[in-house]
């Protein structure tokens, strides 16, 4: 029903800064939360950053607050995130996640986009 496409990863020097962003299709996208999320080979999925569907609320993960912020565009269906100051510990594949009609739980998944950052 609802297809999330990320873009904007790559190699990255510390210190320096990119911009994701995630196309979405389908229905409901300007009623729903919209997420990141990482993952490093061999790790845990981590929770990034959220934005609520009006894009008045934000929520940033401790170790990314200052850094990282989330924003939407919904005339574009798309939400993005502005990662600056990166350190190679932010190399990982990241993921744009939605929920459905703002009940926090994330329902659609896109397929990730790699970032990687070099000392």
């Amino acid at each position: 029903q609802v297809q999330l496409v990320e873009s904007g990863g790559g190699l990255v020097q510390a210190g320096g800064s990119l911009r994701l962003s995630c196309g979405a299709s389908g229905r409901g996208f300007s009623l729903s939360t919209m997420g990141w999320f990482r993952q490093a080979p061999g790790k845990e999925r981590e929770f990034v950053a959220l934005i609520t569907s009006s894009g008045g609320s934000t929520y940033n993960a401790d170790s990314m607050k200052g850094r990282f912020t989330i924003s939407r565009d919904n005339a574009k269906n798309t939400v993005y995130l502005e990662m600056n100051s990166l350190k190679p510990e932010d190399t990982a594949a990241y993921y744009c996640a939605a929920d459905r009609l703002g009940d926090r739980r994330w329902y659609y998944w896109g397929h990730g986009t790699q970032v990687t950052v070099s000392s």
